[in-house]
């Protein structure tokens, strides 16, 4: 029963935060670090519960926290995988969502995937996941292309 009230609840609440920050960003621009994780010609992407696409796994800094911390953080939160290696690939500014610097990381990660209430992470080539990958996250679509070009994972 509270697995079936995940989706709904993400939903609400991330609408809801999205909304409010974008109207009230009181915290200024906030910081976010995403997770590139290849595999196979493959990226790892997050199926939204929100409704709004698929995006790398990764989000929001707390306070005191850094990128590195964040990024580790959220790719067990929202995967169920341990970074084990990261290299920072890009960094760009996003008002798409909200105000936010966000940091891209190549990880290497270990362990076996399992979905969160944020979403459910699927392995999917550049392809595939371009037509629904979240505007916020486009600027990484020619990270991701030249990865899979190479082949590197």
């Amino acid at each position: 029963m509270l697995d079936d009230l995940k989706r709904p609840l993400f939903w609400i609440v991330a609408r809801t935060c999205f909304t409010l920050y974008r109207w009230f960003p009181v915290f200024g621009k906030l910081r976010a670090s995403l997770g590139i994780i290849q595999r196979d010609g493959k990226f790892l992407v997050i199926h939204r519960n929100d409704g709004r696409g698929l995006c790398l796994p990764g989000g929001i800094s707390g306070w005191k926290e850094t990128a590195e911390e964040t990024l580790g953080r959220e790719i067990l939160e929202e995967t169920g995988l341990t970074v084990t290696g990261k290299e920072l690939m890009l960094q760009f500014y996003s008002e798409v969502d909200i105000p936010c610097n966000v940091a891209i990381f190549k990880v290497h990660a270990t362990g076996e995937l399992k979905n969160s209430w944020e979403g459910s992470p699927q392995w999917m080539t550049v392809g595939e996941l371009e037509p629904s990958f979240v505007k916020s996250q486009r600027p990484v679509l020619k990270v991701l292309r030249k990865m899979s070009a190479n082949k590197t994972g």
